[in-house]
């Protein structure tokens, strides 16, 4: 059964220094494509870190692998992940005049596969 979490897409200084090894390197995808996890809601979901999980809302869905964060780093309910191709699949095209996407508080449901 999906869960249905926030998604806070953001900045992370691993995604920054990826980034200048090139936008379609391994390092670079791996990075964008991991969501944090609160541990104490992972143990409750049944997640483990390195499972994969499918991230889906309205505008679409992305497949990623998940790590745990510390209970008081990261939130209950609340998962993050570094910008990039997989966090813009979850994304609204409407920037409300900003130039940037709306994504700080992305509804998703979230459920573990295969």
């Amino acid at each position: 059964m999906p869960e249905t979490m926030l998604l806070i897409p953001g900045r992370s200084s691993k995604q920054g220094t990826s980034l200048n090894k090139g936008k379609l390197g391994d390092e670079y995808l791996d990075i964008t494509s991991t969501v944090e996890i609160n541990a104490d809601e992972m143990v409750r979901l049944g997640f483990n870190s390195g499972d994969r999980l499918r991230l889906k809302n309205h505008i679409g869905e992305a497949v990623v692998t998940c790590v745990s964060k510390k209970a008081t780093d990261l939130p209950e309910g609340m998962i993050f992940i570094a910008y990039g191709p997989t966090s813009s699949r979850l994304m609204e095209s409407d920037t409300a005049g900003s130039g940037m996407p709306l994504s700080k508080h992305i509804s998703v449901e979230v459920e573990k596969i295969g």
